[in-house]
């Protein structure tokens, strides 16, 4: 008996409709009887086509990892769809280190350029600095005794008036430096402030696409929020580290949400979300969008870059 046929079989002696196992597993009914019927080429890949029949075995009361044990050769396996991921994923790691060392290269050009301003500045300083010495040693002469003083009151005042613009000038003095010092500490709050940055570098196309996403600013501690925006519906969420470490792998509804996940120490790591409607996705606060429209295409898969 093939696994369609055991899963129609233990359904129909649990008493269950396929609508009402429908409203249980929350997969679609065309879904369920291309299962019974075996025809699994329906279902939307080798990964939905494993995730469904656990649902359903679940359901009906079978043990699902002993179901697909005993039809492992008649349901599709997903290490074929792992092993295009892992390429992909080695070609985009090539492509960016190629990208960082043309970068370096052109800044090569800018670097030798600023430090020849730097030597003719310091040239400059210095031939001043030696003309300077050079006029000081030159005799001074000296002043004539014989000065007459027309008004002794004019003294006192020319003194007053070199006090109060030498008072001016030191308050002056003081109101620039702590507007500095407030310009400073203003930049200091937005450094700090900066939020985590997403950009597409790669919209994916198809009735399952396939985005890449870079993630900038990101900081030490790299948290990822997971909710539910649908409480009538649950999707299938799969997330893994680049090198095959899972952070999640099972079906998400509203009565989890929401979850956290400290992913401080990945520099890239990937979503499989069956129903991308009923899945908000959150890193360190700030929402992850969707590159393509989740209510048109649900099923998606996004590949996403971590930059500190």
């Amino acid at each position: 008996m093939d696994v369609g046929a055991k899963l129609k079989e233990a359904r129909l002696a649990s008493g269950l409709s396929l609508d009402s196992l429908q409203e249980t597993t929350k997969i679609q009914k065309r879904y369920l009887v291309a299962i019974e019927e075996g025809n699994l080429h329906i279902l939307p890949g080798k990964f939905y086509a494993r995730a469904f029949i656990k649902e359903y075995a679940n359901a009906v009361g079978l043990d699902p990892n002993e179901l697909l044990e005993e039809h492992k050769e008649e349901i599709p396996s997903t290490e074929e769809e792992n092993v295009q991921y892992t390429r992909m994923q080695r070609t985009r790691k090539e492509n960016h280190t190629e990208k960082s060392s043309g970068r370096i290269a052109s800044l090569i050009p800018t670097i030798i350029v600023v430090l020849l301003i730097v030597g003719i500045v310091f040239v400059a300083w210095w031939f001043i600095r030696e003309n300077m010495a050079g006029d000081a040693t030159n005799p001074v002469e000296e002043p004539d005794d014989n000065v007459i003083i027309t008004n002794p009151n004019d003294t006192g005042t020319g003194n007053e008036d070199a006090d109060n613009e030498a008072d001016d000038s030191d308050g002056n003095a003081d109101e620039e430096e702590n507007e500095d010092e407030s310009q400073d500490e203003s930049q200091d709050e937005s450094n700090d402030q900066s939020e985590p940055e997403f950009t597409v570098t790669e919209e994916g196309t198809g009735s399952q696409p396939v985005s890449t996403i870079e993630m900038t600013n990101a900081g030490d501690e790299v948290i990822l929020t997971l909710e539910s925006v649908d409480d009538n519906q649950h999707t299938w969420l799969e997330i893994r580290e680049e090198g095959g470490e899972s952070f999640y792998n099972s079906s998400f509804s509203a009565d989890e949400s929401p979850v956290e996940i400290d992913i401080s120490d990945a520099e890239a790591i990937s979503f499989n979300v069956g129903y991308a409607p009923a899945l908000k996705i959150s890193i360190n606060d700030v929402e992850l969008e969707y590159p393509v429209d989740a209510n048109q295409y649900v099923h998606q898969r996004l590949n996403l870059t971590i930059t500190r």
